[in-house]
């Protein structure tokens, strides 16, 4: 049997703005630890291939077409370069995302399991994880099951959908299995899948964890592919139509796979719940598949807004989570994020305080699942607070707003060693380049030489031109843009080493 992980990574995380940003969004981010959530997703699931005594493959994941430079970078850095990341042209919600995966897995290993993970999540306890993997793993290859994990719950937790657990099911781990992961004390039962339950209000969810027979929604998933594509067929054929169109017409760019823009565009946003799983529950379950639910109590969090990293980050007498350059009186049960500045707060409870080097957010507990309200209102005003932050991550380096005015802007621009940016023309501004650390190479028209630190040249608006790094250290330079428009968007490009000459849109340019 193959085990193969399969991470969702398409979540904007708007309710963690001004952090999350919808290029750069909270699981690209490291909010617990060194690690993006990204990173931790798919390093707790070393030594559990070797655990089951099975391969596990390396990771497939399905993102953003716009984060596929940032996803791929973050597996190399922690040592697992993904299999394949799927691209989507746009969101269409876990169900088509997840239809993407299992269409990949149904030309390579018809046979494959999918552990199904977001790639957004926490989980503390690996060691309890994997053994509620293992059986769930057994479970789906044994029976043909869907299996979901369910949460424990910890508290009356307003902001979770609920699982009904239903009766147990008979037990097939063996012990043998569980030895080799050593933790048997943290395996569970399973159960059938009763229903599945909206988030509910206060007085409801004291009731669900009273009677201790509702778990949290995880979102997380293990199954094997053709029994998932099966029951997508059946049940929501347009996704399974159009994904399959979407998919074949799609075509590999390296680890890349790029779907059917036009195609993708035309299929139904759906969650995996709502398209197959709540469908198969119950006694309302006329098709031939099993929804199975195992426990799991492994320190989980689906850090879904700011009150969530104060819940799952240690915290001071007073109750506090800082970071950064913060100082508080009279401050208590407060997270307060210093990025760029001195934070200081005064006589203040419950409250969101987070500071990034283009905005501020100051918010109350209570109220931190509005957050997304000022996402909506920057995209209304159309500005860009919401995009990128004044650092932006390209596939050769970053570039970062220094200043900016009505016809000039500033830019610190960092190129990786060996790197260089895409050979390219603006129609409405001109370019000045000082080189401040390393050595550059310049193409300007059908001139090409080398520059070294202080040392500048002037690229006339319209002439072609390309910024590289031949040497084995960062190169730096500052750039001064100026001309009648300065957007990210003016810009033709004709030719690039990532991929990205053939795009119809440019969104950050570069």
């Amino acid at each position: 049997m193959h085990i193969q992980p399969v991470i969702l990574s398409g979540g904007a995380g708007t309710r963690l703005w001004p952090l999350s940003r919808k290029n750069h969004p909270k699981q690209l981010l490291p909010l617990v630890g060194e690690q993006s959530l990204l990173q931790q997703t798919v390093t707790r699931l070393e030594g559990l291939g070797a655990a089951l005594g099975q391969t596990m493959g390396a990771p497939l994941v399905v993102c953003n077409e716009e984060h596929r430079f940032l996803v791929s970078e973050q597996l190399q850095e922690v040592g697992h370069p993904p299999w394949r990341v799927i691209l989507e042209p746009e969101g269409r919600n876990t169900a088509p995302a997840l239809t993407l995966a299992a269409l990949a897995l149904e030309h390579t290993d018809q046979e494959a399991v999918m552990l199904v993970m977001p790639a957004d999540h926490v989980i503390t306890d690996h060691t309890a994880f994997q053994a509620a993997v293992v059986q769930g793993a057994v479970r789906v290859a044994a029976e043909g099951c869907l299996t979901t994990f369910g949460i424990v719950p910890t508290s009356p937790h307003t902001g979770y959908g609920y699982l009904h657990v239903g009766s147990a099911l008979p037990e097939i781990i063996s012990d043998a299995l569980l030895h080799h992961l050593a933790a048997a004390e943290n395996a569970h039962p399973s159960y059938h899948l009763d229903s599945f339950v909206e988030k509910p209000d206060l007085s409801t969810a004291q009731e669900y964890l009273a009677a201790g027979t509702y778990l949290w929604n995880s979102g997380m998933f293990m199954m094997h592919a053709q029994t998932w594509l099966h029951l997508l067929e059946r049940l929501e054929p347009a996704i399974d139509q159009t994904c399959r169109a979407a998919h074949v017409a799609g075509h590999l760019d390296g680890n890349f796979y790029r779907i059917d823009r036009a195609l993708f565009a035309t299929c139904p946003s759906n969650s995996i719940d709502y398209a197959v799983m709540e469908r198969i529950t119950g006694k309302g379950n006329s098709t031939e598949v099993e929804a199975v639910v195992i426990p799991l109590a492994a320190g989980w969090s689906d850090m879904g807004a700011w009150p969530a990293l104060w819940e799952i980050s240690p915290q001071n007498a007073a109750g506090n989570v800082t970071r950064g350059d913060v100082l508080t009186h009279a401050t208590h049960n407060s997270l307060i994020l210093a990025q760029h500045r001195l934070v200081a707060t005064v006589g203040l409870e419950d409250v969101v305080v987070v500071e990034t080097a283009d905005s501020v957010l100051v918010a109350h507990k209570d109220h931190a699942q509005d957050v997304k309200e000022i996402v909506e209102q920057l995209k209304h005003a159309k500005r860009t607070e919401h995009l990128d932050h004044l650092r932006v991550s390209r596939p050769w380096g970053t570039y970062e707003g220094i200043d900016r005015g009505e016809r000039f802007q500033v830019k610190r621009i960092v190129v990786k060693a060996g790197a260089k940016l895409s050979l390219q023309m603006h129609h409405h501004r001109a370019e000045h380049w000082v080189v401040v650390k390393g050595t550059a190479r310049v193409t300007q028209g059908d001139e090409v030489f080398l520059l070294t630190e202080n040392q500048s040249t002037y690229i006339p608006l319209g002439v072609r031109h390309r910024l590289e790094n031949p040497g084995k250290l960062p190169l730096e330079i500052i750039e001064v843009q100026s001309g009648s428009y300065l957007g990210e968007d003016d810009i033709v490009r004709f030719e690039d080493s990532y991929g990205r000459d053939h795009e119809t849109k440019i969104p950050n340019g570069k």
